[in-house]
């Protein structure tokens, strides 16, 4: 099994930042997608950004385009989400997930593609 171990979340005002990290107890190989989703209630769970594991070639989607960042520490098993310039509709749960299996990775993210997930995050941003 592997397990996914978020950290990071918080509550902060418009305009803060926060970083989350990501980190996965079992090695993987490159070639798997990794991703961060968001869910909040009423609504479905939401891609926001995904990286190949082993890949400089991030995704994001639209609406958290040039305020929110992906990347990875390979050697440590690790994803991270940097999230600048916070908005009140950035709040939700956030899980990071990583497939279960080399495969291409698909964007934007689709959640069944994901075997392996956190428990998940909370991030509040008040305004």
């Amino acid at each position: 099994q592997v397990d996914v171990v978020e950290s990071g979340g918080g509550s902060v005002q418009s305009g803060g930042s926060l970083r989350l990290s990501c980190t996965l107890s079992q090695p993987i190989s490159s070639n798997h997608c990794t991703g961060w989703f968001r869910q909040v209630p009423g609504k479905e769970r939401e891609g926001v950004a995904g990286l190949l594991f082993g890949s400089k070639q991030p995704y994001y989607v639209d609406s958290v385009k040039g305020r929110f960042f992906i990347s990875q520490d390979s050697a440590q098993m690790t994803i991270y989400l940097q999230m600048n310039n916070l908005k009140p509709e950035d709040t939700a749960m956030y899980y990071c997930a990583a497939a279960g299996s080399r495969r291409s990775c698909t964007w934007p993210l689709v959640p069944s593609d994901y075997a392996h997930w956190g428990q998940g995050t909370q991030v509040s941003v008040s305004s």
